[in-house]
Formats: C-alpha cells, sequence, structure tokens
C-alpha cells in the first residue's frame, strides 16, 4: 500500500459573476486538484487561491514535499505529516508551506479510507448522519436591498434553512436596514449568518452589533481583522450574538491563541490553512475541551465527512464554485442538512470529464 504516484491538476473555474470584496474584485477560483495513487486505489486533494495569484508558487511547493510522500507506505501517514511539519520550521509552518502540505494530506486521508473501504468519518467514528448546511457566497456588499431581498427569497426556495450575507458598510445604519431588509424576506425560521470580512473596528463592531441583536442572527463572522484576537475577544464580551472567526488562521497555533483570549464563540477552521485533514481534527479536539463549536470553512465535500466525526460541529458551508469539479453533487434535506456520504473515501470524487473544461491550457 505505498504511494506510486503524484499528479496536480491546475484548473480554473469562472464565477457566474464577478465579486467585489475589500481586498479585490473576484473573477474565477483557482484550484490545484491533487490525486496519488497505490497500486489498485487513488486519493485525492485540493487547495486553492483566488483569481490564480500564486498557485504556481503552491504548485511548486507540493511538488518539493513529493519525495517524502513517494514509496511511503499509507500506514506511515502520521510520520510523514509530523517530518513536514518539521521541515518547514525553518521557511515556517504557517503560509504556503502549510498549504501544500494539506493538499498531500487530503489525499492521503482519501486513500487510506478507501482502503479500509470505509467514508473517512466512518474512520474517524461519525457521531453525526447528517448535518446542518448554509449558503454563503451570495447576498453580497454591493448588493441593492432590492436585489438582497430578492436573492435571499430565491435561496430559500432553493431550501436552503440557514444563509450567511456580506456586512461591512461605512455607516451603520446602512448594513442594520441590510440585515432588516433579509430578515423580514426570509422570515424569522430561517438561520440568518453575517460575514464583515474583517472591515470593521472594534468600536463599530460593538456598535453595530448591539444593533443587530434584534434580529437574532447566527453568528457576526470576521468583524475585524483577523490577527486581532484580542479586539474579537472584545466584540465577544460585549455581544450576545455569536462571534465567528478562524477562517484565515493557520495550523492549531493559531487557533489555541484564539482559545486562549477567547475570540470566538465558534471556530471556523480553514482545511488548507490548517494543513489539512490531520491538524483540523487537532482543532475540533480543543475546541471542544473549551466547550466551542466548530463551523469548518469552505471544502464541504471534505468538511462534511471530518465534521461528521465531531460533537461539537454545528455546521458546513456550502458555496458552488468548486461542485461542477465532482461527479457526486451535495443534496439538500428538506430539514436544511445535508447527509454524510457513506462511500468509501470522502465519498465525492473529481469528474474528469467535466474538470477538461477548466483545466490551464
Amino acid at each position: 500500500m505505498k504511494v506510486q504516484s503524484l499528479q496536480i491538476q491546475a484548473v480554473k473555474v469562472p464565477l457566474e459573476k464577478p465579486i467585489p470584496s475589500g481586498r479585490m474584485v473576484i473573477y474565477s477560483a483557482d484550484a490545484l486538484l491533487v490525486t496519488l495513487r497505490t497500486d489498485d486505489h487513488f486519493g485525492e486533494g485540493m487547495v486553492f487561491t483566488l483569481n490564480g495569484v500564486r498557485l504556481s508558487l503552491i504548485r511548486e511547493m507540493i511538488l518539493s514535499l513529493e519525495h517524502l510522500v513517494i514509496g511511503r507506505d499509507i500506514s506511515t501517514h502520521g510520520e510523514f505529516i509530523a517530518h513536514v511539519w518539521r521541515e518547514l520550521v525553518f521557511l515556517g509552518q504557517r503560509g504556503v508551506g502549510a498549504v501544500a502540505l494539506s493538499a498531500l494530506d487530503m489525499a492521503l486521508w482519501d486513500l487510506k479510507a478507501k482502503h479500509a473501504n470505509q467514508n473517512v468519518s466512518q474512520l474517524l467514528g461519525v457521531v453525526q448522519q447528517s448535518l446542518p448546511m448554509y449558503r454563503s457566497g451570495s447576498l453580497r456588499l454591493s448588493a441593492s436591498i432590492s436585489e438582497l431581498e430578492a436573492e435571499a427569497t430565491q435561496l430559500v426556495n432553493e431550501g436552503f434553512k440557514a444563509i450567511k450575507m456580506s456586512l461591512g458598510s461605512k455607516k451603520i445604519a446602512d448594513d442594520v436596514a441590510r440585515v432588516k431588509a433579509v430578515r423580514q424576506a426570509i422570515g424569522n425560521e430561517i438561520e440568518l449568518m453575517t460575514d464583515c470580512n474583517q472591515q470593521l473596528t472594534v468600536t463599530h463592531a460593538i456598535r453595530l452589533g448591539r444593533q443587530l441583536e434584534a434580529f437574532q442572527l447566527a453568528w457576526i463572522e470576521e468583524p475585524v481583522v483577523f490577527s486581532d484576537h484580542l479586539g474579537e475577544a472584545q466584540i465577544a464580551a460585549a455581544l450576545d450574538t455569536p462571534i465567528a472567526s478562524g477562517e484565515n488562521e493557520f495550523t492549531a497555533l493559531g487557533m489555541i491563541e484564539m482559545l486562549e483570549k477567547k475570540s470566538a464563540d465558534i471556530l471556523m477552521p480553514d482545511l488548507q490553512r490548517m494543513g489539512g485533514p490531520t491538524e483540523l481534527l487537532k482543532v475540533a479536539h480543543l475546541a471542544k475541551a473549551a466547550n466551542i463549536a466548530i463551523a469548518p470553512h469552505l471544502f464541504t465535500q471534505m468538511s462534511l465527512p471530518l465534521a461528521a466525526s465531531m460533537t461539537n460541529a454545528i455546521y458546513v458551508e456550502y458555496m458552488p464554485w468548486f461542485s461542477p469539479l465532482y461527479e457526486e453533487q451535495l443534496v439538500l434535506n428538506p430539514d436544511g442538512t445535508v447527509n454524510v456520504p457513506t462511500t468509501p473515501g470522502w465519498g465525492f470524487q473529481f469528474d474528469q470529464s467535466a474538470i477538461q473544461q477548466f483545466l490551464y491550457k
């Protein structure tokens, strides 16, 4: 059961329409699809950037780790992870090194589970057969009130019982009006999350949060720059609405700092910034010990089986960018949950025929 080959495919997935964000206008999600093969199975992983920025750099970093994984028995997966973390010490264990490791770690988990003829969730121990799934990527800050109302209504009509909208207007009154309009459009039975995309100051966030209490938000996400954990802690202490954060932190060390400073009520570890499933699982256990909930960031097809093994996982996130790359599609249950797959590996597999149209030329 030794790894025999590594394949990397670069793909560019154009967005349906450009998304203005605080840092750039996003036109495409560009990913590296990583496949590790043994003599009779293959495992898949994926990491991505926006607009293809530094995608080639991540590819080179993955290739720099190739000699550590080729020829390795998958039963020594843990030894591989430990070796890579040691190798990354000199240049730093956060950043592109962690992202590169995550792609290989994802593929190894998929490979191990397939060899065991089990889903990753079964390999870990299933505690949740289904999880609530919220829709993100819509209801952007650039949308007008009427557009927000129409879009929110459409998402609810598609079956979503939880949706997320962007905040971060310069005027508090503008964000309050946006939330009020969406809440009135969807009613009180639908969970409404908000994401400030690191746009606010601590004072602004507290003032805004207090005015939003009446709308019973599921959470306020990343109100200030992600590295300001003390600021997040101030906001969390001042508000009844939960604060969610963590998607931009790297590795369990970053999450430990958040837990120590009580920066968030809900941690949102990102698979590629954590360094892969192995590190993300550590974070889930640390959060559980601190009585903190987990809502993994993106990577739904891999986050779902992982979250199924966590008693403190409360949501998985769905953004449709990468759905065209997969053979299997996520299906919402009438109650807004999605079932954990039971087929071997992640339970989702890249569709090589569909991928052809997205490959870098």
